[in-house]
């Protein structure tokens, strides 16, 4: 029956008709097991139901209201970095900057964009927004982009249109994936230049009753030449152009798949008097800092993780028995209270009553973990039909995320792992993990949307599901794509050659003596290079290394360490550089590409240096020591 609950789940689109078939063959016990977590789930969102109506608590954001037409597709282009498109002819060379990074498809889904809101601007009898071939110079006239399809389409656009159309109809054929198999995930390409790939033959799919986290399957990202990079490894400059990337990619590959991307509209949120509980994330990191500077998760969700990881890792059932719904109300009064004064007793707190804070300090954040904005997108995840296909969305949808929330989540996933490490102890298994936790990631009371009759099931082992992933697969996620670092690296380029002279003859000329260096580089092919390496933080000297095919990252710090303890070298501080035994160590070192087309960069150990030179010649490479602060915080 439908459960009518005052935080109602955010409403999920209709299970795809594409979705993967459900294995005939799966054993009787393991659905069994099934059921009774999902048990787990509807207890849950009990538990969150008499929270509430004990409380009598309003929603602390606005509800979401419906969007006219055009409104989304305007919102759409202004979050990706092109609200010029919309009629504002003063900043074409910023357009064509992001424009000129764009893959085919990532392009493709910029056009549907502009042509959706170019006919509901004709409706209302406003000017018509402009088109993107104008800013290519694709056709002189003043056409909008229908009527230009229409009468002399471009092939670019017409073929995108045509296969878009013929998508619609594909016929996917559609193999089981084998459970526990290795399989590698590319992300060298584009995720939408895949899909489109994928569409003229085949993909993989798995049972999605196979909730035993051994059987899902291991995806490998193959090290090309220039390594793997994660989110802590750009600097806060080049990631802050990841999530306008992330989302044309994201909006992209939703095209190519046939699935509408949903966004709720932000919406403002009201203010609490509280100081910890009910707080925005930004403000919770901004009280922090001032006692603890560079704080990237919030304090108290620090604590609240600490105390669990100590005491309650081995507690059986830990995070899916509730504690006392009064106790964890005298205690979040006390936090309030003694928190930051340091009075607080986290000793004497019942387990479960630390792990209902937990979740409690998850909901009661007045916009979800997830953000309100994408929190349908999270949703929709589950309707995609390939495993690796709804992984490369969750990838996507990570990297949209406002920091403090990427941050606080990932915090969250990491304890959630550790958690489910134990379950020969504590009995709670990956899938028990994700069915207890999805509610309060998916239930926010400022997202009052009804589940649909008949639709409780199909929509909570949804959820499950996508918790799920994210527990097992965060090392992946939090991968940032090697195609959107190249993008990154466009993007810098293309800024950096912003002319600041008027006349065009020095343009051209500059234009050629950039364009003549660039081809001596190439057809020299050198199969060597001579550089330094710099690490004035703890040498005055520099280091010269000579590079080759097969010169790593890793061997230029065992270099590195070979001739400071050899050559002795005027050491400017070895403080946490020495092992006890005198030695260096070599594993507290990192290597950070800076300047040229990329910010700073923390260079993959597998990273061949002789390749990035080739596409960053113009960047200094310095040793530094490896922050004390995890890497992904």
């Amino acid at each position: 029956s439908t459960r009518n609950c005052p935080w109602k789940m955010n409403q999920l689109p209709p299970k795809s008709p594409l979705a993967s078939p459900v294995s005939e063959g799966t054993n009787s016990r393991l659905e069994a097991l099934d059921n009774l977590s999902m048990d787990s789930f509807w207890l849950e969102v009990e538990n969150i139901k008499q929270s509430a109506e004990a409380e009598q608590e309003e929603c602390s954001l606005a509800d979401v209201k419906t969007q006219e037409e055009g409104e989304a597709e305007a919102e759409w282009l202004q979050d990706a970095g092109l609200s010029d498109l919309l009629g504002d002819p003063a900043s074409d060379k910023d357009n064509l900057v992001l424009l000129s990074t764009l893959t085919k498809t990532q392009a493709a889904a910029v056009q549907r964009r502009l042509d959706t809101y170019s006919r509901s601007r004709r409706r209302k009898n406003k000017h018509p927004v402009r088109d993107v071939r104008d800013i290519f110079a694709v056709g002189g006239s003043e056409e909008t982009a229908a009527e230009k399809e229409e009468s002399s389409p471009d092939p670019l656009w017409h073929n995108l249109r045509t296969s878009n159309t013929q998508r619609k109809t594909q016929d996917y054929s559609c193999t089981v994936r084998n459970p526990g198999k290795e399989e590698v995930f590319n992300m060298d390409v584009a995720y939408s230049e895949q899909a489109a790939v994928l569409l003229k033959g085949s993909f993989l799919s798995e049972s999605r009753k196979l909730k035993d986290g051994n059987a899902l399957t291991r995806f490998k990202i193959p090290k090309g030449r220039l390594g793997v990079t994660r989110i802590g490894d750009l600097s806060a400059q080049d990631m802050k152009k990841i999530p306008t990337l992330a989302l044309i990619e994201l909006t992209a590959l939703c095209d190519i798949l046939g699935f509408e991307l949903k966004r709720n509209k932000a919406a403002k949120l009201k203010t609490t008097e509280k100081r910890l509980f009910g707080v925005p994330l930004n403000t919770l990191l901004e009280n922090d800092q001032k006692l603890l500077p560079n704080t990237k998760v919030p304090l108290l969700l620090q604590a609240l993780l600490s105390c669990l990881e100590k005491r309650g890792l081995e507690t059986e059932g830990i995070l899916r028995v509730s504690g006392s719904q009064t106790r964890i109300k005298s205690l979040e009064q006390k936090l309030e209270r003694d928190f930051y004064s340091g009075l607080f007793r986290w000793d004497e707190v019942h387990q479960n009553d630390v792990s209902g804070l937990l979740k409690r300090f998850i909901r009661e954040l007045p916009a979800p973990l997830l953000t309100a904005e994408y929190l349908p997108a999270f949703a929709a995840v589950q309707n995609i039909p390939d495993l690796k296909q709804r992984l490369q969305a969750l990838n996507l949808l990570i990297l949209i995320l406002p920091e403090p929330n990427r941050n606080t989540l990932k915090a969250l996933l990491e304890f959630l792992s550790k958690v489910v490490a134990r379950e020969n102890n504590n009995k709670m298994n990956l899938w028990n993990v994700s069915t207890v936790m999805a509610p309060n990631l998916f239930m926010h009371k400022g997202l009052p949307n009804k589940i649909p009759e008949g639709k409780e099931k199909q929509l909570a082992e949804g959820a499950a599901d996508v918790v799920r992933m994210m527990i097992h697969y965060q090392d992946l996620l939090w991968t940032v794509s090697s195609f959107l670092v190249a993008q990154v690296r466009k993007l810098n380029e293309s800024n950096s050659k912003r002319y600041q002279f008027c006349d065009k003859r020095i343009k051209n000329l500059l234009r050629k003596i950039h364009a003549d260096k660039d081809k001596v580089e190439k057809n020299q092919g050198e199969p060597s290079k001579l550089v330094k390496v710099h690490a004035s933080l703890l040498l005055k000297d520099s280091l010269e290394v000579h590079l080759n095919n097969a010169t790593r990252v890793a061997d230029v710090l065992r270099q590195f360490q070979k001739n400071l303890c050899q050559n002795g070298w005027n050491i400017v501080n070895t403080v946490n550089l020495l092992k006890c035994n005198n030695s260096m160590d070599c594993t507290n070192l990192l290597l950070y590409e800076v300047g040229g087309n990329i910010g700073e960069h923390c260079l993959d150990p597998d990273t061949y240096l002789l390749d990035l030179y080739h596409i960053n010649p113009h960047a200094e490479w310095i040793i530094k020591q490896n922050p004390s602060y995890p890497r992904m915080f």
